[in-house]
Protein backbone atom coordinates (compact mmCIF):
# COMPACT_ATOMS: atom_id res chain seq x y z
CA UNK A 1 0.00 0.00 0.00
CA UNK A 2 1.36 3.38 -0.63
CA UNK A 3 2.35 5.78 1.86
CA UNK A 4 -0.17 8.35 2.42
CA UNK A 5 0.90 11.68 4.74
CA UNK A 6 -0.86 14.00 6.33
CA UNK A 7 0.32 18.03 5.05
CA UNK A 8 0.86 18.63 8.49
CA UNK A 9 3.25 15.67 8.95
CA UNK A 10 6.12 16.95 11.16
CA UNK A 11 9.87 15.56 11.83
CA UNK A 12 10.48 16.10 15.18
CA UNK A 13 14.29 15.22 17.02
CA UNK A 14 16.09 16.14 19.82
CA UNK A 15 13.30 19.54 20.03
CA UNK A 16 13.57 20.29 16.70
CA UNK A 17 10.47 20.39 14.89
CA UNK A 18 10.59 20.46 11.13
CA UNK A 19 7.71 20.73 8.64
CA UNK A 20 7.76 18.32 5.59
CA UNK A 21 7.31 19.64 2.56
CA UNK A 22 4.39 18.97 0.22
CA UNK A 23 5.34 15.41 -0.69
CA UNK A 24 3.89 13.08 -3.45
CA UNK A 25 2.59 10.54 -0.45
CA UNK A 26 0.18 13.63 0.69
CA UNK A 27 -1.12 14.07 -2.78
CA UNK A 28 -4.23 12.19 -3.98
CA UNK A 29 -3.39 9.58 -6.16
CA UNK A 30 -4.98 11.60 -9.43
CA UNK A 31 -7.06 14.24 -9.85
CA UNK A 32 -9.98 14.61 -7.40
CA UNK A 33 -8.00 14.99 -4.46
CA UNK A 34 -8.41 13.09 -0.88
CA UNK A 35 -9.59 14.11 2.46
CA UNK A 36 -8.77 17.55 4.74
CA UNK A 37 -6.71 19.69 3.71
CA UNK A 38 -6.35 17.40 0.39
CA UNK A 39 -9.93 18.41 -0.33
CA UNK A 40 -9.94 20.42 -4.25
CA UNK A 41 -10.86 23.74 -4.01
CA UNK A 42 -12.34 25.61 -7.22
CA UNK A 43 -13.83 29.11 -7.90
CA UNK A 44 -16.21 30.48 -10.49
CA UNK A 45 -16.53 34.19 -10.55
CA UNK A 46 -18.95 35.76 -12.74
CA UNK A 47 -20.13 38.93 -13.83
CA UNK A 48 -22.98 40.32 -15.64
CA UNK A 49 -21.89 43.92 -17.03
CA UNK A 50 -24.94 45.98 -17.63
CA UNK A 51 -25.67 46.28 -13.88
CA UNK A 52 -28.97 44.28 -11.43
CA UNK A 53 -31.82 46.28 -11.09
CA UNK A 54 -31.41 46.74 -6.92
CA UNK A 55 -34.69 46.88 -6.18
CA UNK A 56 -35.27 43.77 -6.97
CA UNK A 57 -32.24 41.85 -5.30
CA UNK A 58 -31.37 43.33 -2.30
CA UNK A 59 -33.46 42.15 0.79
CA UNK A 60 -34.37 44.48 2.89
CA UNK A 61 -33.19 42.54 6.10
CA UNK A 62 -30.17 41.47 7.39
CA UNK A 63 -29.26 38.26 8.59
CA UNK A 64 -30.51 34.60 8.43
CA UNK A 65 -34.60 35.13 8.10
CA UNK A 66 -34.34 37.70 5.37
CA UNK A 67 -37.11 37.43 2.57
CA UNK A 68 -36.68 36.61 -0.50
CA UNK A 69 -36.63 39.39 -3.36
CA UNK A 70 -37.66 38.28 -6.84
CA UNK A 71 -34.86 37.88 -7.98
CA UNK A 72 -33.39 35.64 -4.97
CA UNK A 73 -36.79 33.74 -5.25
CA UNK A 74 -35.13 32.29 -8.88
CA UNK A 75 -32.22 30.57 -6.29
CA UNK A 76 -34.70 29.90 -3.55
CA UNK A 77 -33.29 25.79 -3.68
CA UNK A 78 -30.06 27.21 -3.01
CA UNK A 79 -30.91 29.57 0.10
CA UNK A 80 -29.15 27.71 2.61
CA UNK A 81 -25.47 27.54 0.37
CA UNK A 82 -25.22 31.14 -0.50
CA UNK A 83 -24.66 34.35 1.01
CA UNK A 84 -26.46 37.75 -0.31
CA UNK A 85 -24.24 41.03 0.21
CA UNK A 86 -25.06 44.66 0.22
CA UNK A 87 -23.26 47.96 0.93
CA UNK A 88 -20.47 46.57 -0.86
CA UNK A 89 -18.07 48.22 -3.72
CA UNK A 90 -14.58 48.26 -4.96
CA UNK A 91 -12.67 51.05 -3.42
CA UNK A 92 -11.86 53.64 -5.75
CA UNK A 93 -13.44 51.87 -8.91
CA UNK A 94 -15.57 54.77 -10.74
CA UNK A 95 -16.29 55.35 -14.16
CA UNK A 96 -19.57 53.58 -14.80
CA UNK A 97 -18.96 51.26 -17.65
CA UNK A 98 -15.68 51.10 -17.51
CA UNK A 99 -15.63 49.32 -14.69
CA UNK A 100 -16.35 46.51 -15.93
CA UNK A 101 -12.61 45.44 -16.44
CA UNK A 102 -11.94 45.84 -12.95
CA UNK A 103 -14.67 43.47 -10.93
CA UNK A 104 -11.88 40.82 -10.33
CA UNK A 105 -8.98 42.84 -10.07
CA UNK A 106 -10.60 45.84 -7.74
CA UNK A 107 -8.00 48.43 -9.54
CA UNK A 108 -8.97 52.07 -8.82
CA UNK A 109 -10.20 54.76 -11.10
CA UNK A 110 -10.37 52.83 -14.62
CA UNK A 111 -11.84 56.05 -16.77
CA UNK A 112 -8.85 57.92 -16.36
CA UNK A 113 -5.94 58.55 -18.84
CA UNK A 114 -2.84 55.79 -18.39
CA UNK A 115 -4.83 53.65 -16.12
CA UNK A 116 -2.84 50.31 -15.31
CA UNK A 117 -5.16 47.34 -14.40
CA UNK A 118 -3.92 44.43 -11.69
CA UNK A 119 -3.83 41.09 -11.77
CA UNK A 120 -7.53 39.10 -11.28
CA UNK A 121 -8.59 37.10 -8.64
CA UNK A 122 -8.65 34.18 -10.89
CA UNK A 123 -5.04 34.54 -12.04
CA UNK A 124 -3.44 35.27 -8.86
CA UNK A 125 -5.04 32.04 -7.45
CA UNK A 126 -3.75 30.53 -10.64
CA UNK A 127 -0.63 31.76 -9.88
CA UNK A 128 -0.52 29.74 -7.05
CA UNK A 129 -2.66 26.61 -7.39
CA UNK A 130 -2.93 26.31 -11.38
CA UNK A 131 -0.45 23.56 -11.49
CA UNK A 132 -2.31 20.93 -10.00
CA UNK A 133 -5.34 20.83 -13.49
CA UNK A 134 -4.58 20.32 -17.14
CA UNK A 135 -5.76 24.01 -17.42
CA UNK A 136 -4.35 26.44 -14.77
CA UNK A 137 -7.64 28.80 -15.37
CA UNK A 138 -10.16 29.02 -17.94
CA UNK A 139 -11.19 32.58 -19.34
CA UNK A 140 -14.64 32.72 -20.80
CA UNK A 141 -17.08 35.53 -22.23
CA UNK A 142 -20.33 35.55 -23.41
CA UNK A 143 -20.12 38.50 -25.97
CA UNK A 144 -20.56 38.41 -29.75
CA UNK A 145 -17.17 40.65 -30.00
CA UNK A 146 -13.83 40.05 -28.58
CA UNK A 147 -11.92 41.44 -25.91
CA UNK A 148 -14.33 41.30 -23.45
CA UNK A 149 -12.95 39.44 -20.57
CA UNK A 150 -12.55 39.44 -16.70
CA UNK A 151 -8.59 37.93 -16.42
CA UNK A 152 -5.72 40.20 -16.41
CA UNK A 153 -2.09 38.93 -15.84
CA UNK A 154 0.13 40.30 -13.26
CA UNK A 155 1.05 43.14 -15.35
CA UNK A 156 -2.36 43.98 -16.14
CA UNK A 157 -2.60 42.46 -19.23
CA UNK A 158 -5.53 41.26 -20.65
CA UNK A 159 -6.27 37.72 -20.94
CA UNK A 160 -8.27 36.88 -24.44
CA UNK A 161 -11.57 34.94 -23.92
CA UNK A 162 -13.00 31.69 -25.37
CA UNK A 163 -16.32 33.19 -26.71
CA UNK A 164 -17.47 29.82 -28.04
CA UNK A 165 -18.85 27.12 -25.97
CA UNK A 166 -18.13 24.50 -28.23
CA UNK A 167 -14.98 25.83 -28.67
CA UNK A 168 -13.93 25.25 -25.48
CA UNK A 169 -16.01 21.82 -24.96
CA UNK A 170 -13.27 20.50 -27.96
CA UNK A 171 -10.54 21.87 -26.17
CA UNK A 172 -11.29 20.33 -22.75
CA UNK A 173 -12.40 16.89 -24.39
CA UNK A 174 -11.38 16.38 -27.80
CA UNK A 175 -7.98 14.44 -27.83
CA UNK A 176 -5.89 15.73 -30.74
CA UNK A 177 -4.01 13.57 -33.27
CA UNK A 178 -0.62 12.37 -32.51
CA UNK A 179 0.85 15.08 -35.01
CA UNK A 180 -1.20 17.72 -33.86
CA UNK A 181 -0.10 17.14 -30.22
CA UNK A 182 3.47 16.96 -30.77
CA UNK A 183 3.05 20.42 -33.18
CA UNK A 184 1.52 21.61 -29.35
CA UNK A 185 4.83 20.60 -27.89
CA UNK A 186 7.11 21.89 -30.35
CA UNK A 187 5.63 24.75 -29.65
CA UNK A 188 5.55 24.91 -25.90
CA UNK A 189 9.34 24.09 -26.36
CA UNK A 190 9.65 27.02 -28.43
CA UNK A 191 8.58 29.13 -26.12
CA UNK A 192 10.54 27.87 -23.42
CA UNK A 193 13.39 28.71 -25.94
CA UNK A 194 12.27 32.12 -26.69
CA UNK A 195 12.10 33.11 -22.64
CA UNK A 196 15.95 31.34 -22.39
CA UNK A 197 16.97 34.11 -25.26
CA UNK A 198 15.36 36.53 -23.42
CA UNK A 199 16.49 36.19 -19.74
CA UNK A 200 19.87 35.78 -20.26
CA UNK A 201 19.70 39.06 -22.86
CA UNK A 202 18.07 40.80 -19.78
CA UNK A 203 20.70 39.98 -16.89
CA UNK A 204 23.37 41.45 -19.15
CA UNK A 205 21.13 44.74 -19.27
CA UNK A 206 20.21 44.50 -15.67
CA UNK A 207 23.94 44.99 -14.65
CA UNK A 208 23.44 48.54 -16.04
CA UNK A 209 20.54 49.79 -13.85
CA UNK A 210 19.60 51.60 -11.28
CA UNK A 211 18.93 49.62 -8.18
CA UNK A 212 15.26 50.66 -8.74
CA UNK A 213 15.36 49.32 -12.45
CA UNK A 214 17.11 46.19 -11.03
CA UNK A 215 14.20 45.18 -8.50
CA UNK A 216 11.53 45.53 -11.84
CA UNK A 217 13.73 42.91 -13.48
CA UNK A 218 13.64 40.99 -10.41
CA UNK A 219 10.60 41.01 -10.64
CA UNK A 220 10.28 40.65 -14.56
CA UNK A 221 12.78 37.24 -13.88
CA UNK A 222 10.02 36.43 -10.99
CA UNK A 223 7.37 36.26 -14.25
CA UNK A 224 9.76 34.39 -16.82
CA UNK A 225 10.43 31.87 -14.57
CA UNK A 226 6.94 31.13 -13.31
CA UNK A 227 5.93 31.34 -17.15
CA UNK A 228 8.57 28.48 -18.10
CA UNK A 229 7.29 26.46 -15.28
CA UNK A 230 3.62 27.02 -16.84
CA UNK A 231 5.02 25.60 -19.94
CA UNK A 232 6.68 22.73 -18.83
CA UNK A 233 3.53 21.79 -16.84
CA UNK A 234 1.42 22.33 -20.30
CA UNK A 235 3.97 20.00 -22.08
CA UNK A 236 3.33 17.30 -19.44
CA UNK A 237 -0.59 17.49 -19.59
CA UNK A 238 -0.34 17.52 -23.63
CA UNK A 239 0.81 13.60 -23.36
CA UNK A 240 -1.69 12.43 -20.65
CA UNK A 241 -5.44 11.98 -22.29
CA UNK A 242 -7.97 13.90 -22.15
CA UNK A 243 -10.91 13.07 -19.70
CA UNK A 244 -13.84 11.15 -21.63
CA UNK A 245 -17.56 12.54 -21.21
CA UNK A 246 -20.74 11.35 -22.44
CA UNK A 247 -22.18 15.03 -23.53
CA UNK A 248 -21.83 15.94 -27.02
CA UNK A 249 -20.54 19.73 -28.10
CA UNK A 250 -22.82 22.22 -27.85
CA UNK A 251 -23.85 23.94 -30.71
CA UNK A 252 -23.08 28.01 -30.75
CA UNK A 253 -25.65 30.26 -30.72
CA UNK A 254 -24.71 33.23 -32.13
CA UNK A 255 -27.42 35.62 -31.77
CA UNK A 256 -26.56 38.48 -29.06
CA UNK A 257 -30.12 38.97 -27.88
CA UNK A 258 -30.36 35.15 -26.85
CA UNK A 259 -27.60 36.06 -24.31
CA UNK A 260 -29.29 33.73 -21.56
CA UNK A 261 -29.25 30.64 -23.87
CA UNK A 262 -26.07 31.53 -24.65
CA UNK A 263 -24.72 31.81 -20.80
CA UNK A 264 -26.36 28.52 -20.09
CA UNK A 265 -24.71 26.33 -23.18
CA UNK A 266 -21.57 27.66 -21.53
CA UNK A 267 -22.57 26.95 -18.20
CA UNK A 268 -23.10 23.18 -18.94
CA UNK A 269 -19.36 22.95 -20.27
CA UNK A 270 -17.97 24.83 -17.23
CA UNK A 271 -19.82 22.12 -14.84
CA UNK A 272 -17.89 19.28 -17.37
CA UNK A 273 -15.15 21.63 -16.92
CA UNK A 274 -15.39 21.14 -12.73
CA UNK A 275 -16.18 17.76 -12.71
CA UNK A 276 -13.44 16.16 -14.42
CA UNK A 277 -11.25 18.38 -12.75
CA UNK A 278 -9.76 19.94 -15.99
CA UNK A 279 -9.36 23.27 -14.25
CA UNK A 280 -10.21 24.82 -11.04
CA UNK A 281 -10.32 28.24 -11.78
CA UNK A 282 -13.00 30.08 -14.31
CA UNK A 283 -13.71 33.35 -14.81
CA UNK A 284 -16.68 34.61 -17.08
CA UNK A 285 -17.56 38.18 -18.55
CA UNK A 286 -21.57 37.77 -19.38
CA UNK A 287 -22.20 40.76 -21.84
CA UNK A 288 -25.88 42.12 -21.61
CA UNK A 289 -24.88 45.07 -24.05
CA UNK A 290 -27.88 44.24 -26.41
CA UNK A 291 -30.09 45.49 -23.61
CA UNK A 292 -28.41 48.15 -22.52
CA UNK A 293 -30.93 50.71 -23.61
CA UNK A 294 -33.50 49.41 -21.71
CA UNK A 295 -30.89 49.79 -18.08
CA UNK A 296 -31.57 53.17 -18.63
CA UNK A 297 -35.44 52.84 -17.80
CA UNK A 298 -36.42 56.41 -16.18
CA UNK A 299 -38.13 54.59 -13.79
CA UNK A 300 -40.57 53.91 -16.33
CA UNK A 301 -42.92 50.68 -15.50
CA UNK A 302 -43.06 49.31 -18.72
CA UNK A 303 -39.38 49.24 -19.36
CA UNK A 304 -38.81 48.21 -15.78
CA UNK A 305 -41.39 44.97 -16.47
CA UNK A 306 -39.10 44.15 -19.43
CA UNK A 307 -35.74 44.58 -18.14
CA UNK A 308 -36.63 42.81 -15.13
CA UNK A 309 -37.69 39.78 -17.12
CA UNK A 310 -34.59 40.15 -19.02
CA UNK A 311 -32.58 39.97 -15.36
CA UNK A 312 -35.11 37.16 -13.73
CA UNK A 313 -33.78 34.90 -16.69
CA UNK A 314 -30.22 35.69 -15.92
CA UNK A 315 -30.93 34.20 -12.60
CA UNK A 316 -33.11 31.24 -14.02
CA UNK A 317 -29.83 30.57 -15.39
CA UNK A 318 -27.36 30.71 -12.70
CA UNK A 319 -30.07 28.99 -10.01
CA UNK A 320 -29.49 25.65 -12.99
CA UNK A 321 -25.99 25.91 -12.65
CA UNK A 322 -26.10 25.70 -8.96
CA UNK A 323 -28.47 22.89 -9.35
CA UNK A 324 -25.94 20.88 -11.72
CA UNK A 325 -23.49 21.40 -9.45
CA UNK A 326 -25.21 20.51 -6.20
CA UNK A 327 -26.28 16.77 -8.44
CA UNK A 328 -23.26 16.15 -9.38
CA UNK A 329 -21.08 14.24 -6.18
CA UNK A 330 -17.58 13.96 -5.44
CA UNK A 331 -16.10 11.97 -2.56
CA UNK A 332 -19.55 12.50 -0.58
CA UNK A 333 -20.11 15.94 -0.97
CA UNK A 334 -21.55 18.11 -3.81
CA UNK A 335 -19.54 19.65 -6.13
CA UNK A 336 -20.57 22.92 -5.26
CA UNK A 337 -19.32 22.09 -1.71
CA UNK A 338 -16.12 22.24 -3.02
CA UNK A 339 -16.91 25.42 -5.76
CA UNK A 340 -17.19 28.98 -4.75
CA UNK A 341 -19.44 30.63 -7.06
CA UNK A 342 -19.38 34.47 -7.46
CA UNK A 343 -21.83 36.10 -9.13
CA UNK A 344 -22.02 39.86 -9.43
CA UNK A 345 -21.57 43.29 -10.87
CA UNK A 346 -19.82 46.18 -11.82
CA UNK A 347 -23.01 48.42 -11.24
CA UNK A 348 -24.71 49.55 -8.42
CA UNK A 349 -27.61 50.90 -10.92
CA UNK A 350 -27.10 50.81 -14.73
CA UNK A 351 -30.05 53.57 -14.76
CA UNK A 352 -27.63 55.98 -13.11
CA UNK A 353 -24.17 54.34 -14.43
CA UNK A 354 -23.37 54.29 -9.99
CA UNK A 355 -20.66 51.80 -8.97
CA UNK A 356 -21.56 51.34 -5.19
CA UNK A 357 -23.71 49.23 -3.65
CA UNK A 358 -23.12 46.27 -5.98
CA UNK A 359 -25.64 43.35 -5.84
CA UNK A 360 -23.20 40.66 -5.37
CA UNK A 361 -23.48 36.51 -4.09
CA UNK A 362 -21.22 33.92 -2.92
CA UNK A 363 -22.38 30.39 -3.13
CA UNK A 364 -20.89 27.12 -2.04
CA UNK A 365 -17.35 26.58 -1.81
CA UNK A 366 -17.45 25.54 2.14
CA UNK A 367 -18.40 28.62 3.82
CA UNK A 368 -21.19 29.02 6.19
CA UNK A 369 -23.84 30.45 4.30
CA UNK A 370 -27.94 31.27 4.25
CA UNK A 371 -27.44 34.59 5.08
CA UNK A 372 -27.69 38.62 4.33
CA UNK A 373 -24.97 40.30 4.99
CA UNK A 374 -25.28 43.85 4.76
CA UNK A 375 -22.97 46.67 5.33
CA UNK A 376 -23.28 50.71 4.90
CA UNK A 377 -24.91 51.93 2.06
CA UNK A 378 -23.56 55.36 2.26
CA UNK A 379 -19.74 54.26 3.55
CA UNK A 380 -19.27 50.42 1.84
CA UNK A 381 -17.49 47.95 2.82
CA UNK A 382 -14.95 46.53 0.52
CA UNK A 383 -15.89 43.78 -1.73
CA UNK A 384 -12.23 42.79 -2.29
CA UNK A 385 -12.36 41.54 1.44
CA UNK A 386 -14.63 38.85 0.29
CA UNK A 387 -12.01 38.48 -2.47
CA UNK A 388 -9.40 37.25 -0.02
CA UNK A 389 -11.38 35.11 2.08
CA UNK A 390 -12.08 33.06 -1.13
CA UNK A 391 -8.01 33.29 -2.24
CA UNK A 392 -7.44 31.73 1.86
CA UNK A 393 -10.38 29.34 1.12
CA UNK A 394 -8.39 27.71 -1.84
CA UNK A 395 -5.71 27.72 0.48
CA UNK A 396 -3.87 30.37 -1.04
CA UNK A 397 -1.46 31.55 1.99
CA UNK A 398 -1.77 35.34 1.91
CA UNK A 399 -3.38 38.40 3.48
CA UNK A 400 -3.64 41.02 0.95
CA UNK A 401 -4.81 40.96 -2.91
CA UNK A 402 -5.74 44.14 -4.30
CA UNK A 403 -7.18 46.81 -2.04
CA UNK A 404 -8.36 44.59 0.79
CA UNK A 405 -8.17 45.15 4.02
CA UNK A 406 -8.70 42.39 5.64
CA UNK A 407 -10.85 39.17 5.06
CA UNK A 408 -14.72 39.53 4.99
CA UNK A 409 -16.10 40.00 8.13
CA UNK A 410 -19.16 38.13 8.75
CA UNK A 411 -18.25 34.99 6.64
CA UNK A 412 -17.03 31.85 8.39
CA UNK A 413 -15.56 28.53 6.54
CA UNK A 414 -18.07 25.66 7.29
Amino acid sequence: MALQLNRRTFLRSSGICLALPLLDAMRPAFGAGAKGDLIPRRMVAIETNMGIMPQFFFPEKAGFDYTSTPYLERLAAHRKNMTVFSGVSLPGVTGAHAAEKCFLTGTPHPERGGFRNWVSLDQYAAEHIGNQTRYPSLTLAMTSEGGCTLSYTRSGAPISAERSPRKLFQKLFVQGKADEIEANVEALRQGRSMLDFVGSQSQRLNRSLSKADQQRMDQYFTSVRELEQRLHSSEAWEHKPKPKVDAQPPEDNEDAREFVKRTRLTFDVMKLALQTDSTRLISLFVDTTVIHNITHHGNRPEVIAELKAKEEGQFDALGSFLTCLTETKEEGQTLLDRTMVLYGTCMGSANSHSNVNLPVLLAGGGFKHGQHLAFDQQNNYPLTNLYLSMLQRLGVETNEFSTSKGTMTGLEMA
